[in-house]
This record gives C-alpha cells, structure tokens and sequence, in this order.
C-alpha cells in the first residue's frame, strides 16, 4: 500500500473559519491525501514523512473552498439579455429561449458557469437545472460530466416543471415535464448520480423549480421521494413581492406557510433567495432549520429587494450564498459576492452593523456548507475534514495597504486565485484553470450561445 503524500502550505495567514473563527497571522497547513491533517501557528512540524511538494504561500491568506449553493448553469449562453426587467418580465422574455436549449449548449454553459466559479475560489458548486424540453438529451449527464472534467466538487438539483402556459404558468408548453416523467427522471437521477459518501465528488437534491412554475403534487410528491431516497431538497422562495402575491391567490397563503404544508420545511431543504420574509416567515425557518442562499447580485439585477440577512442569521437560519444565473448576475462569481452581500446588507435596517468581512467570508464557506448538508466534510480548515482550500494572493497594489487580510478579501478588488485545491488536489494556478482549456470553452460557449439565439429567432 503506498505511503500517503503531503502536501505543505507556510508563511500564510489563515481564516479557519470553524466555530472559533481561529485564525493565525504566520501559519501552516498540512494536506495528507485528500483530508487537512494539520494546521497551525507558524512553521509546519519537522520530520513530516512523504512531503511531495512544499508550497511558500508569503503574501497569502488560506481560506477554505467558497461553495455555491444556487445556481442556473445553462443562463451563461443568454448573458446580457433582458437588462432591465424584473423577474417576472424577465422569465416572460428569456423562457422561449431557454425553451430551446440541447445538450451541448447545456455542457458548454456548464463548462462556462463552472469555469468563471472555479477560478475564482469556488470548490464545491452547485447548479438548479429545471429546463428539460423534449429531445433535448441527457441535460443532467452532461453537467455532471463538465464538473467531473473540472474536478470541481458538485450537487445537481434537479429540477423540474409541469405547470406550463396551459395551467397559467410561464413555460412554453413543450418545455415542461409531466408530474409522472418528473418525478420518474429526479430519482433516476438520484439513483444513478448521487453519492453519500464522505468525500463525494458528485451529489443530487431534488429541486421542483418555485411555486409559480409546479404544481403542489410536484411539491409534495418531491418532497415524499427525495426523503425516501436520502437525498436534500431545494427550490426558489420568496424572491418578489409578485410571487407572494401568487401564492396568496393561488394557494390561500403566503409561500413559507405553503411549504410547510407541502413538506418543503426542514434541515434537509433550502431555498433560494428569501427576499420577503416577515418575522414569522423567519421564526419559520429557523425552527425547522431550513437554509437560504442568498444571492445578492441577482436580488439586486432583478431589482427583487434586500433579503433580511442578518434577521435570519440571528434567528439560527443556516445561510450561504448563490452565484444565481448568469443571466441575472453576468459576471458568473462568487467570490465578489462576499463583497456585494455585505455592501446590500449595509443599505438595509441595520446599516452599517448588517455584515462584517468575517461574517461575508463564513457565508460564502461554512455557510454554504451548512446549506448543502455538507459542514462536517467542508466548509471550515479544521483536522480530518476534506482538503478544499483557496490560497489568495493579497501583497499585490491591489490590497497591499489593507493590514487585515480577511478585510483585504472582502472589502477590496477581487483577489486573484494563486492556488485552488480540491480534495487534496489542485484544480487552479494563478488564477488559470489546470484540467480544461479555458480559451476553448469562451469559444464553445459563444457558439452555442449564437447558435441558440438563431434557433430562438427561427421559431
């Protein structure tokens, strides 16, 4: 049996981010395998056997892997449309072309989506893909397929649809599912994919796609079937003033009251975007610990409104962030999300006490990981947990008078990446992608994006 390698990280600062938030000004960081095995103040321990590569990480501060917890990747081919609408007339405007979408125009946008996260600190991702129109192709292979290649750790929520234009929804007709093929290809799916395992590179949610565009047996029965399977749940909630008043005419309630008669309230399920929750909505959330990520840029792209963060926070509701889709958030990372969740947060009731740097960075880390049903794997530099970890550069002009290294990361320009890894192994170098070819993929992605927009046009 060969001897586990190392892999030796010093001279760094280093924000844990654990339940102390214990961080080192000078520290070392020792990966044995794919697990943290040490870390610490100062030097690295003499006499460490089987040391493969030793890292001087002068200049750095080590964080843990950031993870997304709401995403739509097949939107990088449709960037920059629909600019000034809010959601609804954005869904109205988007949703015949997204309507069109295959499986190569799903894998490049994959690809796309993934790469932009990826070299900007992003280990563990996630994407909620919902559009499956008829002949489309294997939609789920193919974006499983793009996050194995780039050796990013990855959760499909698969989503689903079956309330179309002919039950009042927004979908065209042919874009959506029936309840029975729905819920039929989420647990073939599951079963095919998801892995429970403590260092799984590949899980799967079940994730019917909001309460506007399902129908409550959809709900319901993804509920009953993602508990039966073992497997996490996720949909949007409360994201526009318009959908509570959708819910309210449709159902009789608000959305929070409606999922919790529905079964979509617990700690094994997190919705996206909770802009418009009151104090019981909030209340609810944490007594049943269901987690939210928050997607600032997007809320604020579709003028959706401020999520009560730091409400929820203080309350116990598990929070993380959300890239959202980048065609409601073009830009396609996470890591300036730290910055701009902290900068909306400060324009809301509390102000300038809403968010600090240390409270940004642990919603983008164990925030995130917490939200995936994932804090004791990832999300935190601790012993014994998976070796996901980013080494940003701070010594450059654009941080170099910033004395604090975790205000540097989320105050100031986004840091580039000098190193990300991945259960132990590296995934990024200076701020370039080592397993696919990034140049190829902006052109992939702008061919299927062409190639969309004329079958779009045609139709």
């Amino acid at each position: 049996m060969a001897a586990t390698q190392r892999i030796v990280i010093e001279n760094c600062s280093i924000a844990t981010v654990d339940a102390n938030d214990t961080e080192y000004a000078t520290g070392h960081l020792v990966v044995a395998g794919n697990r943290i095995e040490s870390l610490g103040a100062g030097r690295a321990p003499e006499g460490l056997e089987n040391v493969v590569r030793r890292i001087d990480a002068t200049g750095h501060l080590v964080t843990p892997g950031l993870v997304n917890t709401h995403h739509h990747f097949y939107q990088w081919i449709t960037r920059g449309l629909a600019t000034d609408h809010n959601l609804f007339n954005w869904l109205v405007a988007l949703y015949p072309t997204w309507a069109r979408i295959d499986e190569p125009m799903v894998r490049a946008a994959a690809q796309g989506s993934l790469a932009m996260m990826a070299r900007g600190g992003v280990t563990a991702a996630l994407d909620h893909h919902y559009v499956f129109p008829k002949g489309s192709g294997d939609l789920s292979g193919a974006i499983i397929g793009a996050a194995r290649e780039m050796g990013v750790r990855f959760t499909l929520a698969r989503g689903s649809m079956d309330r179309s234009e002919k039950d009042g929804g927004l979908p065209p007709d042919f874009a959506v599912e029936t309840l029975d093929g729905a819920l039929a290809a989420t647990e073939a799916t599951v079963r095919e994919h998801h892995d429970a395992s403590f260092d799984a590179m590949t899980q799967v949610a079940v994730a019917p796609c909001s309460p506007f565009s399902v129908s409550t047996e959809l709900m319901r029965e993804g509920a009953e079937s993602a508990r039966r399977l073992g497997v996490r749940l996720h949909t949007h909630g409360s994201e526009t003033v318009e959908e509570e008043q959708f819910c309210k005419e449709l159902f009789g309630m608000g959305p929070t009251d409606y999922f919790e008669s529905t079964g979509w309230l617990g700690e094994d399920v997190w919705m996206a975007h909770c802009v418009h929750m009151n104090d019981s909505d909030i209340a609810a959330f944490a007594r049943t610990k269901t987690g939210v990520a928050h997607c600032p840029s997007s809320n604020a792209r579709l003028a959706a409104g401020i999520a009560r963060v730091p409400d929820m926070l203080a309350a116990g509701v598990p929070v993380g962030l959300g890239v959202d889709g980048t065609a409601s958030n073009e830009s396609g990372e996470l890591h300036t999300e730290l910055r701009n969740a902290l900068l909306i947060n400060r324009l809301g009731a509390h102000r300038e006490a809403a968010l600090n740097a240390r409270q940004a960075l642990r919603l983008g880390t164990y925030g995130g990981a917490q939200v995936l049903g994932r804090a004791q794997e990832i999300g935190s530099l601790e012993a014994g947990k998976l070796a996901d970890l980013v080494l940003w550069k701070l010594d450059t002009l654009a941080h170099a008078s910033i004395a604090d290294p975790v205000t540097a990361l989320v105050f100031g320009a986004a840091a580039p990446v000098t190193a990300s890894f991945v259960n132990g192994e590296q995934i990024v170098e200076n701020s370039r992608l080592l397993h696919v070819d990034e140049d190829a993929i902006a052109r992939s992605t702008r061919d299927e994006a062409q190639r969309l927009a004329r079958i779009a046009a045609q139709a």
